[in-house]
């Protein structure tokens, strides 16, 4: 586990072609994450690359369920290429549900199911479905073959070497799966801008569970006005009950402007000794200060 627990703001980095403008929002960020117990990595990005901002843009920071959305991505590359179908039944077995795991798949199935691929897919990014993700991950062939497709794709800067099963029973190895700010920004403007990742139908399955994403309410979306489109992933750890520390509260989304306009955001709070409420507040003030800035403050 990192030692430090404080903010540190090594490098804070941002291009606009409004350098008043991005200053401001610059000057925000900073007094969201000042004087809070923990590390804060932020990357925000609007279209095209442009008014970008990050605060330990390039910091190996745990996932958790985040990587549920690089897990998606290699399975739907997979089916792309006729590996798989999303009509294609699964058998789920008693043995593949874990009882002591966040598991709505389980709870509606307690004596296993078989259902699509894109039912589990739908269950482990949009309810964040921890049985669902290592199902996807035994069929892909494990976290090694979804490093193999960030490779081939030439996305950097991240690590997945374990599963959901593995985290729960191995404190320490939830850093095992790892990606920067700005790497997860990077990939959320490579899957939607141009749609170069995956064909049209992928592209438009796993964009649908995205907002639909039931999870973190209080996070990306927490501060912003009510119907605003938001198509995310988070990610949560548990708290370690001796030392009062929480690896890991994340977001990282495509937050919906007026008039067709988007903006990327990814916000991980890591090893904090703030409360689940704090933790949360801080990404909702990030993201709404990314808002204002990208609407000048337009409800």
């Amino acid at each position: 586990m990192a030692k430090s627990i404080y903010v540190v703001l090594i490098s804070l980095v941002f291009q606009n072609t409004s350098a008043q403008g991005t200053a401001s929002l610059r000057k925000n960020l900073q007094e969201i994450v000042a004087g809070k117990k923990c590390t804060v990595g932020i990357a925000i990005s609007g279209e095209n690359g442009n008014d970008t901002v990050s605060i330990n843009g390039d910091k190996h920071l745990p996932m958790q369920s985040v990587f549920k959305f690089h897990i998606a991505l290699a399975v739907l590359s997979a089916v792309d290429e006729g590996h798989f179908s999303l009509q294609q039944p699964i058998a789920i077995t008693q043995k593949d549900l874990l009882t002591h795991t966040w598991s709505p798949l389980r709870d509606a199935y307690p004596n296993g199911a078989t259902l699509t691929l894109a039912q589990i897919l739908e269950y482990t990014v949009s309810q964040s479905d921890n049985n669902g993700c290592d199902i996807l991950l035994r069929l892909i062939g494990g976290p090694e073959k979804v490093e193999k497709y960030f490779a081939a794709i030439h996305q950097k800067d991240l690590s997945i070497k374990v599963s959901e099963e593995q985290m729960a029973s191995d404190w320490n190895s939830q850093y095992l799966n790892w990606t920067t700010p700005k790497s997860a920004v990077e990939l959320l403007t490579a899957f939607y801008t141009g749609h170069t990742l995956l064909s049209k139908p992928s592209f438009r399955f796993l964009l649908t569970i995205m907002k639909a994403t039931v999870t973190g309410k209080d996070r990306i979306r927490g501060q912003l006005p009510i119907g605003t489109i938001v198509a995310h992933k988070t990610g949560t750890s548990g708290t370690d009950q001796k030392t009062g520390v929480t690896p890991a509260v994340n977001d990282i989304g495509i937050v919906f402007l007026p008039r067709g306009r988007t903006f990327f955001i990814s916000v991980f709070v890591t090893d904090s000794k703030e409360t689940a409420v704090t933790n949360e507040k801080i990404i909702a003030e990030v993201s709404r200060a990314a808002w204002d800035y990208f609407t000048g403050g337009k409800k």
